[in-house]
């Protein structure tokens, strides 16, 4: 029976002075996670809610959005109920579940932002062509396949990584993500799946987004000051977003293969940060950056206020 109380369950150690500073840490991540609910939630509301912004970008913006939802819900409640637990433990099926939703959303945020990219160059570059190019199906599809592909992906691993024998069952780690691999006794085929994710899903929408916001820039440098100012105005987000998962996987694959010897503290902070940020931002930077979420956001405040 003991036995299979150690194969079944993950020891969760990275943790810091837990029962100390239990009551903080809880009510530091909740309020970061009903932020991240609230604003994530109001802007997907008022896309849905408005005809207006029923067009190819917004539909975007929703998904990116509830993607950011997807990926916090995967990992605020169990650290909220960890903070409160005296052991911080995971079964071995919940970290695999979690592992899955934990790089599935994570890879569908950079294909939704080379669906975007592609979106802004046929805007920028090609207008004439945009209602025949970005149909209502094919953004339909596009969404689809940010999801779907990532998933079809990241269950190989995940298919893998459940077969293979445990040596350990201490994670280096405070949720599941690719920390998992510590744990197995042979590594190689979950390493080729995990690479191949990677160059397929990261590295090949980064280059496409670079590509395409490259081509974007050179068509804007020889047109009006107004054109240049509205693909800067459009684009930036996109980057800006693009920067933060960037330093994200960076520091994922850092932490997690070359395996340095952090602090907890550091590795606590650093981690809880990288995980917030995106998740934050992101409504912030398409709320207030795209003035047709911005004025639609102005009207439902004014509208509550009024009532």
């Amino acid at each position: 029976m003991e036995g299979e109380l150690n194969v079944s369950y993950f020891i969760l150690d990275r943790h810091v002075e837990h029962h100390r500073f239990r009551y903080l840490y809880f009510t530091v991540v909740l309020t970061v996670y009903v932020l991240i609910l609230c604003s994530n939630c109001t802007v997907v509301y008022l896309i849905c809610k408005q005809p207006d912004l029923h067009e190819p970008m917004c539909v975007f913006i929703a998904a990116l959005l509830l993607n950011s939802v997807v990926f916090s819900t995967n990992i605020y409640p169990k650290l909220l109920l960890d903070f409160l637990s005296d052991t911080q433990v995971i079964s071995h099926k919940a970290c695999l579940l979690r592992f899955f939703l934990f790089y599935t959303s994570g890879n569908s945020e950079f294909l939704l932002l080379a669906a975007m990219a592609y979106d802004r160059y046929v805007s920028i570059c090609r207008p004439l062509h945009y209602p025949s190019i970005m149909r209502r199906s094919t953004v339909s599809v596009l969404v689809a396949s940010t999801w779907f592909v990532p998933a079809c992906q990241v269950v190989a691993t995940t298919a893998t990584i459940s077969s293979q024998s445990l040596c350990s069952f201490r994670l280096r780690g405070i949720f599941c993500n690719s920390s998992v691999y510590s744990l197995l006794c042979v590594t190689s085929r979950v390493s080729v799946f995990g690479v191949f994710t990677l160059l397929n899903s990261v590295v090949l929408s980064v280059i496409f987004i670079v590509f395409t916001y490259t081509r974007i820039l050179l068509i804007c440098y020889c047109s009006s000051a107004d054109v240049r100012r509205k693909a800067a105005h459009t684009c930036l987000p996109h980057l800006l977003v693009l920067i933060n998962l960037f330093f994200l996987v960076t520091y994922d694959v850092v932490t997690v293969r070359v395996n340095p010897d952090l602090p907890k503290t550091a590795f606590l902070i650093m981690t809880l940060e990288l995980v917030s940020y995106n998740p934050l931002s992101n409504p912030l930077i398409y709320g207030l950056k795209m003035k047709e979420i911005q004025k639609n956001l102005k009207k439902l405040f004014c509208a509550h206020e009024n009532s």
